[in-house]
């Protein structure tokens, strides 16, 4: 207990009925994150002043921390209906509604607050994030130069703003703001770098990408209070897996996971899901229902309800299939509800150390995509992407259809966008220029990418109809018509991952070039496991002159289509790699 809450109760026993003493106590305890002692004085207030603006403000606050963003919103709206002239407020509702996914509402609301304070760096920054999530990408870039004007030091902003650049293929800047988060990585130990975005830009090592992981954790993390140790592991039962992630719905992680997930042993193991989804009603999160023998829906639990119900549940292995990617849990890990804690397959790379302590106690990779910058133990696995053993199907159609010449050579890089860096685009502009005839099929990630692309095509001496964008589809059409692709070409610093899988599955080779990150190492892996090792090039260079040689010889071409057919099938086999994964769990437990 502080002095300060100390003596605040001891003036609460003369005058209990003074509002602005219960709102104080209730500040104090908000500070100290003991949520349910500040909402209990902040009721307290709000009875004796009813209406109160900043009351209401702070139990709206107390709901948000607690994660109950509709009882948040509920508070924020009520002061607003008292005062709507607070800045704060209007900022706080907004960012409510953002993670309820109530987007256009919460952009109204950050502009309200811009109306009246239109020098705040963090509002202009969520305003940019809320444009970001409905895909108004040019007006999201110029609300994170908003925020970098008013706050120059705000370097999440700045983050965005590269991140959003590239996957607007827009690299007009880059290289000297990446330069400029590099720098403030080592000289700013509290610089708010998200990880996920540092991982796709170009220059930063392993041992830089340990150092943000390890910053943005203790940031996130590092006041959380660990549960205590779990007892030993009793032997009379199963080995309990608590699976954990954003991403059960319709997303590339169902075509890895769900067969390796529903082919557990149900003798030795017993599964739990932690699903942070919403519902999307598609048979992908059906079927990791089907998969689970407990399904825990979380999004309305906070982390330390959810490391609770682990706790609970007497969870031996607590595997986080998201890590810091978009709605990340994983501050669930930081309370250590389970007996081991695994970082797997969603995020490519270490997730760093909170308190001189590694938030996950081991990463699954395997000798390709392992480095040395990792915080967590690193076990290998024959290849650490599984895979469903069939992808969706549907009729692919002909060329025509999709756009692409009857019988033209058809190089294709499925990649978001902003996997493109400049210098991969120049590579595969030469490649164009040294192969009459070809196109480049790229996935059609937005306007403004397909702009900037064609554009850069054009400097670079290429047709722009050379470019064909495949439009948005169902997973089943995209993995399908990819069989009418002759090379697959990859980007990097960040790889194809899923998508890498998808091409091998039809058939169609990939040359990759082995990268020094994790995520620029993930094709080499898939390659290697299946055998394929001739499409692992050594530099840019060579893979433009294999791929124009491949270009220009049908008979090697087939050669190699027939081996990745036969030889990548490897790749495809859940049952052995679940069992391979269940020896590792079970060696994992004392």
């Amino acid at each position: 207990m502080t002095p300060e809450i100390a003596n605040l109760q001891q003036q609460l026993v003369k005058m209990p009925h003074d509002p602005g003493l219960h709102y104080e106590l209730g500040r104090c305890y908000l500070a100290q994150n003991q949520l349910d002692l500040a909402q209990k004085c902040f009721s307290a207030a709000l009875r004796l002043a009813p209406d109160h603006p900043q009351i209401l403000m702070q139990l709206g606050n107390v709901a948000s921390r607690q994660g109950d963003e509709l009882r948040a919103a509920e508070a924020f709206r009520k002061s607003l209906q008292q005062d709507p002239q607070q800045a704060d407020v209007h900022f706080n509702l907004a960012n409510s509604l953002r993670k309820l996914g109530q987007n256009p509402e919460a952009i109204q609301h950050y502009q309200q607050a811009l109306l009246i304070n239109p020098a705040d760096a963090d509002i202009q920054n969520n305003l940019g994030n809320a444009y970001r999530e409905t895909g108004q990408l040019d007006l999201a870039i110029k609300a994170y130069e908003q925020a970098l004007k008013c706050n120059p030091q705000l370097l999440h902003a700045k983050v965005h703003w590269i991140h959003q650049k590239q996957h607007m293929a827009d690299w007009q800047g880059l290289d000297d703001a990446i330069n400029e988060v590099r720098a403030a990585l080592k000289q700013q130990p509290n610089a708010q770098i998200p990880p996920f975005a540092f991982l796709a830009m170009p220059g930063t090592s392993d041992a830089e990408q340990l150092l943000c992981a390890s910053s943005w954790a203790q940031q996130h993390y590092g006041s959380i209070q660990p549960l205590p140790a779990p007892s030993p592991a009793p032997d009379r039962r199963k080995i309990r897996l608590a699976y954990i992630s954003s991403d059960f719905r319709k997303h590339p992680l169902a075509y890895l996971v769900t067969d390796v997930i529903a082919t557990h042993n149900r003798e030795h193991f017993e599964v739990s899901l932690y699903s942070q989804a919403k519902d999307d009603q598609s048979v992908e999160r059906n079927a990791f229902i089907a998969a689970a023998d407990h399904w825990i829906e979380i999004a309305t639990l906070t982390d330390a309800q959810v490391a609770a119900h682990m706790r609970a549940a007497d969870i031996d292995c607590l595997i986080d299939l998201t890590g810091f990617t978009q709605n990340s849990r994983s501050g669930v890990a930081a309370y250590r509800p389970a007996r081991c804690h695994i970082n797997w397959l969603g995020y490519p790379g270490t997730m760093g150390k909170v308190n001189n302590r590694p938030l996950f106690d081991v990463i699954l990779v395997d000798s390709t995509v392992k480095s040395n910058s990792l915080a967590e133990q690193p076990i290998e696995l024959s290849c650490y992407q599984p895979n469903n053993a069939q992808r969706p199907q549907a009729d692919a159609g002909s060329r025509y259809q999709h756009g692409l010449p009857e019988h033209g050579f058809v190089f294709c890089s499925f990649n978001q966008s902003f996997k493109i860096t400049a210098d991969v685009f120049a590579y595969w502009m030469r490649i164009l220029e040294q192969v009459p005839g070809s196109v480049l099929w790229l996935q059609e990630c937005n306007r403004w990418a397909t702009n900037n692309l064609k554009q850069a095509a054009h400097l670079a001496g290429i047709n722009p109809a050379r470019l064909v964008f495949a439009p948005r589809t169902s997973a089943e059409l995209h993995i399908a018509r990819q069989q009418h692709a002759d090379l697959m070409l990859d980007t990097t610093p960040y790889n194809a991952h899923t998508t890498a899988s998808d091409a091998l599955w039809q058939g169609v080779p990939l040359l990759t070039v082995e990268g020094v990150t994790f995520p620029a190492r993930v094709s080499a892996s898939l390659l290697k496991r299946s055998g394929l090792q001739e499409c692992v090039c050594s530099d840019w260079e060579n893979l433009v002159k294999q791929a124009v040689t491949l270009a220009n010889n049908p008979a090697a071409l087939q050669t190699l289509k027939k081996k990745v057919k036969q030889q990548a099938q490897v790749l495809f086999d859940p049952l052995t790699f679940c069992r391979q994964l269940e020896q590792v769990y079970r060696e994992l437990l004392p």
